[in-house]
């Protein structure tokens, strides 16, 4: 497996520090920018848990693997950390690699507290082993399906490849917005050539168009045709899946990339904990932190919490769940069970329509939240 060095200095094995494994994406055809983000999150939450004494005096430890957007790594991944005697297991952006991290969780029986993948079906079937921070896609897509109709879309192309992720989104978009008045058109995008799409969307009359695609390509493609084409000066662009948050879009894009709204996890204004954090992610990464980099951060909070008060014991760890109560960056933590999600689930954190200000790209407007 390529994997990185441990950032958090060399793998111990004579048993003195207690280790989480860490899956990010951080080489192609993953979402390095993501992972990267995510890694400068549990990094630091580690240092901070360090800095305060560890776990029970014994020094908290990641170790870090590269999962590049493949499922099979990750599973390899958890499986190696299991032999190792790993506490638990963090992270991940991906939901389909999420997804085969947490089937191998379960039947191994590790602790795994999964930061940022959102697809509901995270797990095939309910487990106690489980638990997530990142709202489910449900919940974020029905708020990104409000806020279209509120501003008065009803006819919406929907832009999408294939991947179990983009079909799940497609489908809580098309079931939210119909009984509504809406109608989610769908555009195959192994059929259609990023040009093709505009013809697309003029035929079908539509005023909205979603990008449920991989960034770079083809999404930069697509804006950049839609951008340029004078009978579409009036449709509005958006990403739910939340491409336009890091800064490689905006590099990418410029002003073409502003005003596109999408889904990301923050509250109005964060706490002093959060913006002592933020602060200190900024500096770690040279860039403003994304809201993935705080969710890497929370996860490391939540897991040292619970590894505080019941040890190592992984079944333990999983039995803490329903009882975690933790003062996070972006508001308490605390999991419970959420009707159609078989994992322990944060119920929610909040959740932020936004886009990066035309005026100023590197700003962002909110354009709706919820909680209100």
């Amino acid at each position: 497996m390529n994997a990185p060095p441990p950032p958090s200095g060399a793998e111990r094995t004579d048993g003195s520090s207690v280790r989480i494994g860490a899956l990010v994406p951080l080489t192609r055809p993953g979402w390095g920018e993501a992972g990267r983000h995510l890694l400068a999150g549990l990094e630091l939450a580690v240092s901070d848990v360090n800095d305060s004494g560890g776990i029970a005096g014994r020094p908290l430890e990641l170790l870090v693997r590269d999962t590049a957007a493949d499922p099979r790594r990750a599973a390899a991944a958890v499986d190696e950390w299991a032999r190792l005697g790993v506490a638990a297991v963090a992270g991940e952006y991906h939901s389909v690699v999420a997804r085969a991290a947490a089937a191998r969780a379960d039947v191994l029986g590790l602790p795994f507290l999964c930061s940022s993948a959102v697809l509901d079906a995270l797990t095939e079937q309910p487990t106690e082993w489980v638990a997530r921070l990142a709202p489910a896609q449900s919940h974020g897509w029905r708020i990104y399906a409000d806020f279209l109709l509120g501003a008065g879309h009803r006819r919406i192309a929907v832009a999408a490849e294939p991947s179990v992720y983009w079909a799940s989104g497609a489908r809580v978009l098309r079931d939210h917005l119909a009984p509504r008045g809406g109608t989610a058109i769908e555009l195959d995008m192994r059929a259609l050539a990023p040009a093709a799409v505009c013809d697309e969307l003029v035929g079908q009359r539509a005023t909205a168009l979603l990008l449920l695609v991989g960034h770079p390509e083809p999404a930069v493609s697509i804006v950049r045709s839609v951008r340029r084409d004078q009978r579409l000066s009036g449709i509005m662009v958006g990403a739910p899946a939340g491409q336009p948050e890091f800064a490689g879009w905006a590099a990418s894009l410029g002003g073409d990339g502003a005003a596109i709204p999408f889904l990301r996890y923050l509250p109005e204004r964060l706490s002093p904990l959060g913006a002592r954090v933020g602060a200190a992610l900024r500096e770690r990464l040279a860039e403003a932190p994304s809201f993935v980099a705080f969710e890497g951060y929370d996860t490391v909070a939540v897991l040292a919490d619970v590894l505080r008060a019941h040890g190592a014991d992984r079944a333990r760890t999983a039995a803490s769940w329903p009882r975690v109560a933790v003062e996070g960056t972006r508001g308490r933590i605390r999991f419970s069970r959420t009707p159609g999600i078989g994992v322990w689930q944060w119920a929610w954190a909040p959740v932020q329509v936004v886009d990066r200000d035309p005026a100023d790209p590197d700003r962002f407007r909110i354009l709706r939240r919820h909680p209100v």
